[in-house]
């Protein structure tokens, strides 16, 4: 039986960087790039847009992005590499789409952290009014660069810490809204109607919250670029994409259920302020002031420290990859030789991570709909890819994870990205056009996009 070593050479590449990732670990890192507690800080623009069906569309989401994480896992077995969708699109349908692929989803690791610098800011803002957001900025950027910089055994510590006071504050809002809703708090009781509401109830409803709501499940994929720095190889990465998709889509539809219950009989949020501190208001309806600070805090501390600093890591192992490959400039495929980290890589996430949160302060909905197109677009590839590789190149009669579960994810993923906002469709397209623009100049410039092969 080959080594993970040993797959790797068959690709033309040697191992470079450390292989010190457990399950556990990529449970834990795919857990806190999700983000557990991710519905506190857009519950409102997703009950908004939902009419109070915020679960639901959390469990539609689950379904849909099911279906992308079978995919993730069966292309990580095929190509057991570091570049995520940008891998599997080249060596699964052809360089140049891979090259397109890895463009697109790049949109969405470059600008993750961006936009989780600037959520967090604005949390802390609501806390300490008196210190600029753009001090917060620059605080959580100089955090996570020190810890990635360490190396990916300081990165994975740092993850357990930030998860398990995640989950402990979730635990906490789970038992107090519980207790909430038996004494009848704000009018709540016990109903299913946040799962169904016929009353309200259209696909276009449901499928146009979801394109909100998606951006709480983007992380999942983020596991196959730590491809290279596990043990045990695509078998473990192909499990830990799928568990921790699971698992956090469960633990977003409790806190959603529970939190749409607190607030009877109502459909929507009126106004701007209101809707960015649904969940707060309802925190507050539960346990008070002090658990409103606790729960901004956390949120605070969970998006722009947390979730950065996983995010961090994902974008510079993409960089790296296709650094590695010569789609970037080669200089970002270099590697610390101790700590066996990308560092050039890493160092490049952070000053573009903060310029960007600098200009983009206080802008939360233009990132968002920005990340969603990119990652949703490199989806749409990744399906293709399963399908061309293992029905029309291998072969093979693997017909429902192989034909019919990349067939569900295209036409799910295809569907949300219809009815995404305009502002993601246009700025997303102008970047897809960038990328090609791209790649013109390498074929012009004799640097094509062809990987390496074994």
């Amino acid at each position: 039986m080959n080594s993970p070593e040993t797959d790797l050479g068959a690709f033309g590449y040697r191992q470079e960087l450390k292989r010190g990732l457990s399950l556990r670990d990529l449970l834990v890192y795919g857990l806190v790039f999700m983000v557990p507690i991710a519905p506190f800080s857009i519950f409102g623009s997703v009950f908004n847009a939902s009419s109070g069906m915020v679960p639901l569309v959390y469990l539609i989401g689950f379904v849909a992005m099911i279906f992308t994480a079978f995919s993730y896992r069966e292309m990580s077995r095929a190509f057991p590499i570091a570049g995520s969708v940008y891998a599997y699109a080249g060596r699964g349908i052809n360089p140049s789409v891979g090259f397109l692929a890895g463009w697109a989803i790049l949109l969405d690791y470059l600008l993750v952290p961006t936009l989780l610098y600037v959520v967090g800011a604005a949390a802390l803002a609501s806390v300490l009014p008196v210190v600029p957001q753009w001090l917060w900025v620059v605080l959580f950027v100089l955090i996570n660069t020190t810890v990635n910089l360490r190396g990916i055994d300081t990165t994975a510590r740092a993850n357990k810490i930030f998860l398990y006071g995640q989950l402990l504050v979730l635990a906490l809002f789970v038992v107090l809204a519980a207790v909430a809703i038996s004494r009848g708090v704000n009018g709540a009781r016990w109903t299913f109607t946040p799962f169904f509401n016929p009353e309200s109830f259209s696909p276009s409803l449901v499928f146009g919250a979801l394109s909100i709501a998606v951006l709480s499940f983007l992380g999942f994929d983020a596991i196959s670029t730590m491809a290279e720095e596990t043990r045990g190889g695509a078998r473990v990465v192909g499990r830990a994409t799928v568990m921790s998709l699971a698992l956090v889509a469960v633990l977003f539809a409790v806190q959603t259920y529970l939190a749409a219950l607190l607030v009877p009989g109502q459909t929507a949020f009126e106004g701007e302020t209101a809707t960015n501190e649904a969940f707060y208001t309802v925190a507050n309806l539960v346990g008070g002031g002090w658990f409103k600070v606790v729960v901004a805090i956390t949120v605070a501390i969970g998006v722009a420290i947390a979730n950065a600093l996983v995010a961090q890591a994902a974008t510079s192992r993409l960089l790296y990859s296709m650094a590695r490959d010569r789609q970037l400039p080669k200089f970002l495929a270099h590697v610390h030789p101790g700590r066996q980290v990308p560092e050039r890589a890493v160092l490049l996430v952070s000053v573009v991570s903060l310029v960007l949160a600098l200009f983009f302060v206080g802008q939360i909905q233009l990132l968002s709909s920005l990340v969603n197109f990119g990652a949703l677009f490199s989806f749409l590839l990744l399906h293709v890819s399963v399908f061309v590789w293992y029905v029309l190149r291998k072969r093979e009669r693997g017909y429902g994870l192989h034909l019919v579960v990349p067939a569900c994810g295209l036409v799910i993923i295809g569907y949300v990205l219809w009815n995404a906002d305009i502002h993601a469709q246009v700025g997303g397209g102008v970047w897809l056009l960038i990328g090609c623009a791209v790649l013109l100049v390498l074929r012009l410039t004799g640097r094509t996009a062809e990987l390496k092969v074994g």
